[in-house]
């Protein structure tokens, strides 16, 4: 039987992988927000039900079985947060969480509805599209990390990292989010940015500008 929990699990693996991390029980505990034991209980189950493989390094794996659900998850999460943002209109920092109590109660017919109405193609409102990327397949799309980005130069922000609520309303009150052009004025001392966006000039901490994905744009619009 397929758990809330253990889908919850599946789908922090899928997430943490295509975010290039090694995934191992120490970083499922801190995702998840659980304990060690918990972790271990988890995986105890996941593995019986052949749903996860943990390597002699620690290192844990979805089989293809596991990574089948979690994707399916995946998916759903994408469309709940476009259907609050494009139909109801909540805000693009709070879905994620909304989401994130919804997505296990979403029946295959609901889910069919969803994606006769919403497409298929589109991005959710932090820009990140229905399958998860990892770093290198954002960079073969042309995009790169905030925190790489030249002084002088016009940014798209493209998407930005959306399971931290903190760093989305933070983001969000200067004026960054998915779809707007930013100026990068100034790369400073002490390792931040300064950048200029419709709402002034701010600084930016390096956390922050590596939970970034910009494209150049062809000029300042700002």
């Amino acid at each position: 039987m397929i758990t809330v929990s253990k889908e919850d699990y599946l789908k922090s693996i899928l997430a943490a992988e295509s975010e290039g991390e090694t995934v191992i029980s120490a970083r499922l505990a801190d995702l998840l927000k659980v304990s060690p034991p918990a972790v271990t209980m988890a995986l105890r189950r996941l593995k019986k039900d052949e749903l996860v493989r943990v390597q002699g390094d620690g290192q844990i794996r979805l089989t293809a079985a596991g990574r089948k659900i979690a994707r399916k998850l995946t998916l759903r999460h994408h469309l709940i947060e476009r259907m609050l943002a494009e139909l109801f209109g909540m805000e693009w920092w709070k879905v994620h969480d909304e989401a994130e109590r919804l997505e296990h109660a979403v029946s295959p017919d609901f889910e069919a509805k969803l994606l006769a109405k919403l497409g298929r193609g589109g991005a959710c409102p932090h820009g990140n599209l229905s399958e998860m990327e990892s770093p290198k397949s954002r960079q073969r799309r042309g995009l790169l990390l905030l925190s790489q980005a030249e002084p002088g130069k016009h940014y798209c922000v493209s998407s930005v990292y959306e399971r931290d609520r903190h760093l989305l309303e933070f983001l969000n009150a200067r004026g960054i989010r998915p779809g707007v052009n930013l100026d990068v004025v100034e790369r400073n001392y002490d390792k931040t940015l300064s950048i200029r966006t419709s709402a002034g000039t701010v600084v930016l901490g390096r956390p922050a500008a590596e939970r970034i994905w910009v494209s150049t744009a062809p000029s300042s619009a700002l």
